[in-house]
């Protein structure tokens, strides 16, 4: 499995081109553009550079800032748009306000697929199994892989996902992380959705949020 990261959008999302090396078959996970011209010279670039054939949109969350390039992607490719059950809602025209408060012109079409706990992404020869991991969202999901995980804005390095937007719950989301992250390998690699990568084990023994999370818990919660 092929993995490329691309920094987009307003608020330097990463966004990841994942394929079958041997089908050149592909996914796009949280493409974020802020115009259509910054995904024809990122994201359909690289995807016309390799040859690839993407065959799905994958959102970890609804938010505007992970989904603005949806449209975009799939008007060029045909790929349908994939988002947990619950953030569904997120996108279409009931996320426009999202959008806006994000600051984010583009919108994203509606979603063509919902998936849920214990589903898998296929393309090609590869697959990554969902995990519901909400805190973030209510449809926040992890993706994983056989040495890696994409986390969204679930985990980052040294850090977690904010839980002040509606939906966002810190309790849960810390729960997410030691329930269904932190059982991983510790050599996993870890592909967040904002700044750099990191891994399982590092997260597990310097994450201040993990080590101490009542610490940092808010006071309405």
């Amino acid at each position: 499995m092929i993995v490329k990261m691309l920094v987009l959008g307003a608020l330097d999302t990463n966004c990841y081109v994942v394929w079958c090396e041997e089908t050149k078959e592909a996914i796009v996970i949280d493409p974020a553009f802020s115009t259509e011209n910054e995904g024809k010279k990122t994201v359909l670039h690289l995807i016309d550079a390799y040859g690839l054939t993407v065959k799905y949109i994958v959102n970890t969350h609804g938010h505007a800032d992970h989904t603005s390039g949806n449209g975009v992607v799939k008007k060029a490719t045909g790929a349908p748009i994939v988002i947990h059950e619950l953030d569904a809602p997120l996108l279409g025209k009931s996320g426009e306000g999202w959008a806006h408060m994000f600051g984010i012109k583009l919108v994203s079409p509606p979603a063509d697929k919902t998936v849920r706990e214990g589903d898998a992404i296929r393309f090609g020869k590869q697959l990554l199994r969902v995990v519901h991991t909400p805190g973030h969202t209510e449809g926040g999901i992890s993706l994983i892989g056989d040495d890696c995980v994409f986390v969204g804005d679930t985990l980052f390095n040294g850090s977690i996902g904010r839980t002040d937007f509606p939906g966002g719950n810190y309790e849960q989301i810390v729960k997410s992380i030691k329930q269904k992250l932190l059982i991983l390998p510790d050599h996993f690699t870890v592909y967040t959705g904002h700044g750099p990568t990191t891994t399982i084990g590092t997260e597990k023994t310097t994450n201040p949020f993990i080590l101490a999370p009542e610490q940092y818990a808010p006071d309405d919660e």
